[in-house]
């Protein structure tokens, strides 16, 4: 290397999911020997953090500790940005790395910009045609990249999109999904649990996994799981198996419409490896989430995704996705086609997989030491689709 002096790097996530993906990017970082990997987080949510980062052996070094209750997202950018800025101001790495759309991720990145200290955005350069759809994550992503002086792109329409607003080719690396490392090496692993709540599951009959708890859904809330109970009620006999979110806006519904319905398992929010072994063993997924419409396709299940735009276009185009917004014949029509036509399942779950090959975080460490250290620079993922 051209720079003998070790590559500071800061890795920032505060929420479950961008833990998750951030997870194989710190595992990588800490085993380069030229490379110090600090880690920090926010804790935008406290109480699904915590199993991930003891799942995947994390120790933070930073720990802003941020969340309240029933916060808002003036409240989270402002702790975010003012803890950051004495976190930074101490510190001072090399490189900020921040995951996808969280308010954290956005947040961290002006507060490092304030710095004047380079971002690198994981997950980069996904869009939708609505800066509201999905609220805030849409705009979020927007911001954080134009911030970003690195740009690791998950596909080639990722990339295409940042191409599209003038960011510098030479800034983006198309690197897959960190999301794919992290599942597939969890899905590999022999010790998962059970879910909580899957003794109630009868193995005979279909299983729909769910989330839903997007801002964005919380108004039509109550619309979607009555479809879920119209489900429920088909004559194939789906099970509905539902880590409900504890949002006021979604558990107290949840649990109106469907709390007593014969069929329906509503659980606690679960960590991550009993989510992957959920997935596993279920029919299909129904949810508004974004990782999942990545991780489920990996082990074969069709997703049904409730939401009206989606920025995961390449799932859709590869058939591993449906949109089905949050209308209630929407979303029965579709899981009634998954129930009833082996074919149109057949179709959904043999789809390729357009979103990584497990080697995500390789690239991202191995591109910041090609770029920031005079290392070699590496191969760029070249398995996902274009528009």
């Amino acid at each position: 290397m051209s720079n003998p002096q070790p590559l500071r790097v800061m890795t920032i996530f505060g929420t479950r999911p961008d833990t998750i993906k951030m997870a194989p990017v710190v595992h990588e970082l800490q085993r380069h020997p030229h490379v110090e990997c600090i880690v920090c987080v926010t804790a935008q949510h406290r109480e699904m953090l915590d199993d991930v980062l003891a799942l995947f052996a994390i120790r933070p070094d930073h720990d802003l500790d941020i969340m309240t209750e029933d916060q808002s997202l003036t409240e989270i950018t402002t702790r975010v940005l003012i803890g950051m800025e004495e976190v930074f101001e101490k510190v001072r790495p090399d490189v900020a790395l921040v995951h996808g759309d969280t308010t954290t991720s956005t947040a961290a990145a002006l507060a490092a910009f304030y710095q004047q200290i380079p971002v690198g955005h994981v997950e980069a350069g996904l869009r939708t045609s609505n800066p509201w759809l999905p609220f805030p994550e849409e705009m979020n992503r927007r911001i954080t990249g134009t911030i970003a002086s690195y740009h690791f792109s998950p596909t080639e329409l990722a990339r295409e999109h940042l191409l599209g607003e003038n960011i510098p080719k030479e800034n983006i690396i198309v690197t897959g999904n960190t999301v794919i490392d992290a599942f597939s090496q969890t899905a590999e692993r022999e010790d998962l649990p059970q879910p909580s709540g899957w003794e109630r599951i009868d193995p005979q009959r279909p299983v729909i996994l769910v989330t839903a708890h997007r801002r964005e859904n919380h108004a039509h809330m109550r619309e979607m799981c009555e479809a879920m109970l119209e489900i429920a009620r088909m004559p194939e006999r789906p099970q509905i198996f539902w880590p409900v979110h504890p949002s006021p806006r979604v558990r107290p519904i949840a649990y109106e419409v469907l709390g007593t319905e014969p069929g329906v398992v509503l659980v606690d929010p679960m960590d991550y490896a009993r989510m992957v072994a959920a997935v596993r063993d279920c029919t299909f997924v129904l949810t508004d989430s974004g990782g999942l419409q990545e991780e489920a396709p990996c082990l074969g299940k069709p997703v049904l995704v409730m939401r009206e735009e989606t920025e995961r276009p390449e799932g859709v185009l590869a058939g591993t996705l449906e949109l089905v917004g949050h209308e209630r014949s929407k979303i029965v029509a579709a899981a009634a086609r998954l129930l009833s036509d082996p074919e149109a399942y057949k179709r959904m779950s043999g789809a390729h997989n357009p979103y990584g090959d497990g080697h995500a975080a390789t690239r991202i460490a191995a591109w910041l030491l090609a770029r920031l250290r005079g290392a070699d620079y590496p191969k760029p993922f070249e398995g996902g689709l274009t528009a």
